[in-house]
Protein backbone atom coordinates (compact mmCIF):
# COMPACT_ATOMS: atom_id res chain seq x y z
CA UNK A 1 0.00 0.00 0.00
CA UNK A 2 1.29 3.47 -0.87
CA UNK A 3 2.55 5.38 2.15
CA UNK A 4 0.54 8.54 2.76
CA UNK A 5 1.58 9.45 6.30
CA UNK A 6 2.37 13.18 6.28
CA UNK A 7 4.07 13.22 9.69
CA UNK A 8 7.35 15.16 9.62
CA UNK A 9 7.01 15.94 5.93
CA UNK A 10 8.08 19.31 4.66
CA UNK A 11 5.11 21.23 3.24
CA UNK A 12 4.72 21.49 -0.51
CA UNK A 13 4.84 25.08 -1.74
CA UNK A 14 3.93 26.55 -5.09
CA UNK A 15 5.80 29.85 -5.29
CA UNK A 16 7.77 29.40 -8.53
CA UNK A 17 5.12 30.76 -10.86
CA UNK A 18 5.31 27.72 -13.16
CA UNK A 19 4.88 23.96 -12.58
CA UNK A 20 8.37 23.31 -13.94
CA UNK A 21 9.87 25.63 -11.34
CA UNK A 22 7.60 24.31 -8.60
CA UNK A 23 8.90 20.81 -9.31
CA UNK A 24 12.44 22.11 -8.80
CA UNK A 25 11.29 23.56 -5.48
CA UNK A 26 10.35 20.17 -4.04
CA UNK A 27 13.86 19.98 -2.57
CA UNK A 28 16.44 22.37 -1.13
CA UNK A 29 19.55 22.72 -3.31
CA UNK A 30 22.37 23.26 -0.85
CA UNK A 31 26.15 23.32 -1.18
CA UNK A 32 26.10 19.83 0.35
CA UNK A 33 23.60 18.47 -2.18
CA UNK A 34 19.84 17.95 -2.07
CA UNK A 35 18.24 18.31 1.36
CA UNK A 36 14.66 18.33 2.64
CA UNK A 37 13.40 16.05 -0.10
CA UNK A 38 9.64 16.48 -0.49
CA UNK A 39 9.14 13.73 -3.06
CA UNK A 40 10.00 10.74 -0.92
CA UNK A 41 7.59 8.29 -2.56
CA UNK A 42 5.05 8.14 -5.34
CA UNK A 43 2.25 9.31 -3.05
CA UNK A 44 4.19 12.55 -2.59
CA UNK A 45 4.43 12.99 -6.35
CA UNK A 46 0.67 12.54 -6.75
CA UNK A 47 0.01 14.93 -3.88
CA UNK A 48 2.33 17.51 -5.47
CA UNK A 49 0.75 17.15 -8.94
CA UNK A 50 -2.72 17.63 -7.46
CA UNK A 51 -1.55 20.69 -5.52
CA UNK A 52 -0.03 22.14 -8.69
CA UNK A 53 -3.37 21.77 -10.48
CA UNK A 54 -2.01 19.25 -12.98
CA UNK A 55 -4.42 16.43 -12.08
CA UNK A 56 -7.86 16.34 -10.52
CA UNK A 57 -8.92 14.29 -7.51
CA UNK A 58 -10.38 11.46 -9.59
CA UNK A 59 -7.19 11.00 -11.59
CA UNK A 60 -5.07 11.25 -8.45
CA UNK A 61 -7.10 8.39 -6.98
CA UNK A 62 -6.60 6.24 -10.07
CA UNK A 63 -2.85 6.87 -10.02
CA UNK A 64 -2.63 5.89 -6.35
CA UNK A 65 -4.54 2.68 -7.04
CA UNK A 66 -2.26 1.80 -9.95
CA UNK A 67 0.81 2.56 -7.85
CA UNK A 68 -0.47 0.24 -5.11
CA UNK A 69 -0.90 -2.51 -7.68
CA UNK A 70 2.48 -1.85 -9.39
CA UNK A 71 5.00 -0.68 -6.77
CA UNK A 72 8.06 -1.22 -8.99
CA UNK A 73 6.47 0.92 -11.70
CA UNK A 74 5.69 3.59 -9.10
CA UNK A 75 9.30 3.67 -7.90
CA UNK A 76 10.51 3.99 -11.51
CA UNK A 77 8.09 6.87 -12.16
CA UNK A 78 9.31 8.66 -9.03
CA UNK A 79 12.95 8.27 -10.10
CA UNK A 80 12.04 9.62 -13.55
CA UNK A 81 10.44 12.70 -11.96
CA UNK A 82 13.50 13.26 -9.77
CA UNK A 83 15.83 12.97 -12.77
CA UNK A 84 13.71 15.45 -14.70
CA UNK A 85 13.85 17.77 -11.69
CA UNK A 86 17.65 17.64 -11.80
CA UNK A 87 17.64 18.62 -15.47
CA UNK A 88 15.18 21.46 -14.84
CA UNK A 89 17.28 22.76 -11.93
CA UNK A 90 20.44 22.81 -14.03
CA UNK A 91 18.67 24.44 -16.94
CA UNK A 92 16.81 27.17 -15.07
CA UNK A 93 19.68 27.73 -12.65
CA UNK A 94 21.96 28.32 -15.64
CA UNK A 95 19.34 30.53 -17.25
CA UNK A 96 19.09 32.69 -14.12
CA UNK A 97 22.88 33.11 -14.21
CA UNK A 98 22.92 33.74 -17.96
CA UNK A 99 25.06 30.73 -18.86
CA UNK A 100 23.00 27.83 -20.27
CA UNK A 101 25.11 24.73 -20.92
CA UNK A 102 24.60 22.96 -24.27
CA UNK A 103 24.59 19.49 -22.68
CA UNK A 104 21.88 20.54 -20.23
CA UNK A 105 19.83 21.98 -23.08
CA UNK A 106 20.11 18.66 -24.92
CA UNK A 107 18.97 16.77 -21.82
CA UNK A 108 15.93 19.01 -21.55
CA UNK A 109 15.17 18.69 -25.26
CA UNK A 110 14.98 14.90 -24.83
CA UNK A 111 12.48 15.39 -22.00
CA UNK A 112 10.41 17.68 -24.23
CA UNK A 113 10.46 15.22 -27.12
CA UNK A 114 9.34 12.35 -24.90
CA UNK A 115 6.56 14.37 -23.22
CA UNK A 116 5.09 16.01 -26.30
CA UNK A 117 4.76 12.77 -28.24
CA UNK A 118 2.07 11.88 -25.68
CA UNK A 119 0.01 14.96 -26.59
CA UNK A 120 -2.86 14.76 -29.03
CA UNK A 121 -5.55 17.07 -30.35
CA UNK A 122 -8.96 15.59 -29.58
CA UNK A 123 -12.45 16.71 -30.63
CA UNK A 124 -13.87 19.36 -28.35
CA UNK A 125 -16.87 18.94 -26.13
CA UNK A 126 -20.31 20.02 -27.30
CA UNK A 127 -20.93 23.74 -26.86
CA UNK A 128 -17.25 24.57 -26.48
CA UNK A 129 -14.14 24.78 -28.63
CA UNK A 130 -13.91 22.52 -31.66
CA UNK A 131 -10.82 20.75 -30.29
CA UNK A 132 -8.86 20.32 -27.09
CA UNK A 133 -5.44 19.06 -26.07
CA UNK A 134 -5.25 15.83 -24.10
CA UNK A 135 -2.59 13.37 -23.06
CA UNK A 136 -2.45 9.80 -24.32
CA UNK A 137 -2.10 7.32 -21.48
CA UNK A 138 -3.16 9.64 -18.66
CA UNK A 139 -3.25 6.74 -16.20
CA UNK A 140 0.42 5.88 -16.71
CA UNK A 141 2.31 6.56 -13.51
CA UNK A 142 4.80 8.92 -15.18
CA UNK A 143 2.01 10.97 -16.79
CA UNK A 144 1.95 13.81 -14.19
CA UNK A 145 5.43 14.74 -15.40
CA UNK A 146 4.37 15.44 -19.01
CA UNK A 147 2.49 18.72 -18.46
CA UNK A 148 5.34 19.88 -16.21
CA UNK A 149 7.82 19.54 -19.07
CA UNK A 150 5.42 21.16 -21.51
CA UNK A 151 4.92 24.12 -19.17
CA UNK A 152 8.67 24.53 -18.64
CA UNK A 153 9.23 24.54 -22.40
CA UNK A 154 6.50 27.14 -22.86
CA UNK A 155 8.14 29.32 -20.22
CA UNK A 156 11.50 29.07 -21.97
CA UNK A 157 9.91 30.14 -25.25
CA UNK A 158 8.24 33.17 -23.65
CA UNK A 159 9.41 36.68 -22.79
CA UNK A 160 9.29 35.68 -19.12
CA UNK A 161 12.34 33.46 -19.56
CA UNK A 162 14.42 36.55 -18.77
CA UNK A 163 12.60 36.94 -15.47
CA UNK A 164 13.67 33.59 -14.01
CA UNK A 165 15.55 34.10 -10.74
CA UNK A 166 17.39 32.02 -8.15
CA UNK A 167 16.43 32.65 -4.55
CA UNK A 168 19.11 34.65 -2.71
CA UNK A 169 18.57 32.68 0.48
CA UNK A 170 21.46 30.66 1.88
CA UNK A 171 21.28 26.95 0.91
CA UNK A 172 17.88 27.35 -0.73
CA UNK A 173 18.37 27.13 -4.48
CA UNK A 174 14.68 27.52 -5.31
CA UNK A 175 13.75 29.13 -8.61
CA UNK A 176 10.92 31.49 -9.50
CA UNK A 177 9.58 33.83 -12.17
CA UNK A 178 9.95 37.41 -10.97
CA UNK A 179 6.62 39.02 -11.74
CA UNK A 180 7.03 41.77 -9.17
CA UNK A 181 6.18 45.30 -10.32
CA UNK A 182 9.75 46.57 -9.98
CA UNK A 183 11.45 43.34 -11.06
CA UNK A 184 13.53 43.19 -7.87
CA UNK A 185 12.19 40.08 -6.16
CA UNK A 186 15.04 38.29 -4.38
CA UNK A 187 13.41 35.56 -2.32
CA UNK A 188 11.33 32.48 -3.00
CA UNK A 189 9.25 33.66 -0.02
CA UNK A 190 9.74 36.71 2.14
CA UNK A 191 8.43 34.91 5.25
CA UNK A 192 10.99 32.12 4.91
CA UNK A 193 14.27 32.95 3.16
CA UNK A 194 13.70 36.72 3.19
CA UNK A 195 13.01 36.87 6.91
CA UNK A 196 15.88 34.49 7.71
CA UNK A 197 18.40 36.48 5.69
CA UNK A 198 17.31 39.80 7.17
CA UNK A 199 17.50 38.36 10.69
CA UNK A 200 20.99 37.04 9.99
CA UNK A 201 22.13 40.44 8.75
CA UNK A 202 20.74 42.12 11.87
CA UNK A 203 22.60 39.64 14.08
CA UNK A 204 25.85 40.27 12.19
CA UNK A 205 25.43 44.04 12.55
CA UNK A 206 24.70 43.69 16.26
CA UNK A 207 27.78 41.52 16.80
CA UNK A 208 29.96 43.96 14.86
CA UNK A 209 28.68 46.96 16.80
CA UNK A 210 29.24 45.09 20.05
CA UNK A 211 32.77 44.16 19.04
CA UNK A 212 33.59 47.76 18.15
CA UNK A 213 32.14 49.00 21.41
CA UNK A 214 33.98 46.42 23.55
CA UNK A 215 37.25 47.25 21.81
CA UNK A 216 36.95 51.01 22.45
CA UNK A 217 34.99 51.60 25.67
CA UNK A 218 36.63 55.00 26.30
CA UNK A 219 35.78 56.19 22.80
CA UNK A 220 32.16 55.08 23.26
CA UNK A 221 31.87 56.98 26.56
CA UNK A 222 33.43 60.04 24.95
CA UNK A 223 30.85 59.96 22.14
CA UNK A 224 28.06 59.67 24.70
CA UNK A 225 29.42 62.66 26.61
CA UNK A 226 29.62 64.80 23.49
CA UNK A 227 26.04 64.00 22.56
CA UNK A 228 24.81 64.93 26.02
CA UNK A 229 26.75 68.20 26.07
CA UNK A 230 25.11 69.14 22.80
CA UNK A 231 21.74 69.69 24.55
CA UNK A 232 19.87 72.88 23.64
CA UNK A 233 18.61 75.91 25.61
CA UNK A 234 17.85 75.29 29.26
CA UNK A 235 17.87 71.52 28.91
CA UNK A 236 20.03 69.79 31.46
CA UNK A 237 23.22 68.24 30.14
CA UNK A 238 25.35 65.55 31.65
CA UNK A 239 29.02 65.34 30.78
CA UNK A 240 31.33 62.48 31.35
Amino acid sequence: MLRNDTTHRKPLKFVGGDPGLDLINTADWTARGIENERLRDYADLVRWAAGAGLIDAARAGRLRERADAHPAEARAALREAQRARQVLRRLFGDLARGEVDAATWDDFDRLVTDALRRLRLAPGRQGGAAARWEWRGEDRLESPLWPVIRSAATLLASDEAGQVRLCSGHDCGWVFVDRSRNGLRRWCEMRSCGTTEKSNRRRVRTVRRGARGDAHPDRRRARTGRRLRAGRGGASTISS
